[in-house]
């Protein structure tokens, strides 16, 4: 299997405010993501899970190292690589479908090309009947859906998620997994996914990279492999297995980041959310 997304000795700094300190984000990471893979990010709060997909979205810029597509760098914005945030970010003055088509007008695609496609994703994240809806019409779930659509619509390289269900009920939550494994079996797209669930972790990564606190280093890799397909997978003893692995690597960094976020003088130069 190819690599198509390489982060080879990535580390981010931030300029302290009244300090000619710097505060470092991310670490040192090198990890390959390969062509169909889904890969998931793990770790406690702090750990520079979100500055990772800045970097990877091309949003901002690694103080050190590279981060490859395809063996291009990245250095800024585009359309090979699909962003799915927590926040739906659906423009409120467009239809369901008209969100969807967002992406593809700035590829320049035919207005009747550009709704045959929207329809296509609207059935492929099972929202079929719904593209004249707005946002507001829409539960948390459908505009999660609306927004896993836009990302997929224009045919990306990469989909970046940062955290996507962590605003949903638990129900709507695994539905959703349920859903994005389906979809992502059938487009058999590069998935890089962002969480700090284990469980959810478990579920969806076939492998799981997992974090340390601040700074944020790459931990350990764990490959995930299991029955996905048995009716209750979530209490099996595989899953289990796997939940257990990874808290017993992240306890410890969880731990410490708590103890640093009690410790830390308070300071306004430093990014509220990393």
């Amino acid at each position: 299997m190819t690599t198509k997304l390489a982060l080879n000795g990535v580390s981010k700094q931030f300029a302290v405010r009244g300090s000619t300190e710097r505060f470092t984000a991310v670490d040192n990471i090198t990890l390959d993501v390969k062509t169909g893979e889904f890969l998931v990010l793990v770790g406690p709060s702090g750990s520079g899970k979100s500055t990772l997909l800045d970097l990877l979205g091309g949003l901002s810029k690694p103080t050190a190292g590279e981060i490859l597509l395809d063996g291009k760098p990245i250095t800024g914005p585009g359309l090979d690589r699909g962003i799915v945030f927590q926040q739906y970010a659906l423009l409120p003055w467009r239809t369901a479908r008209a969100n969807i088509q967002f992406g593809l007008e700035a590829k320049g695609i035919p207005r009747k090309q550009r709704r045959a496609l929207a329809d296509e994703y609207l059935e492929l994240v099972g929202l079929t009947g719904f593209g004249d809806r707005y946002p507001h019409e829409l539960s948390g779930g459908m505009k999660q859906r609306v927004a896993i659509a836009r990302s997929l619509a224009f045919d990306p390289e990469v989909l970046l998620m940062d955290e996507p269900f962590a605003a949903l009920d638990a129900q709507t939550r695994e539905s959703l997994q349920d859903e994005l494994l389906r979809i992502w079996r059938t487009t058999g797209k590069t998935v890089l996914f962002i969480t700090h669930g284990i469980d959810e972790a478990v579920y969806l990564g076939q492998r799981v990279a997992v974090l340390t606190s601040r700074p944020g280093r790459v931990k350990k890799l764990i490959d995930i492999e299991f029955d996905r397909s048995a009716a209750d997978v979530r209490s099996s003893e595989a899953f289990r297995d796997y939940r257990h692995l990874i808290w017993t690597e992240l306890q410890d960094e969880v731990a410490r980041a708590q103890r640093i976020e009690l410790n830390a003088p308070s300071s306004e130069g430093t990014p509220a959310h990393v």
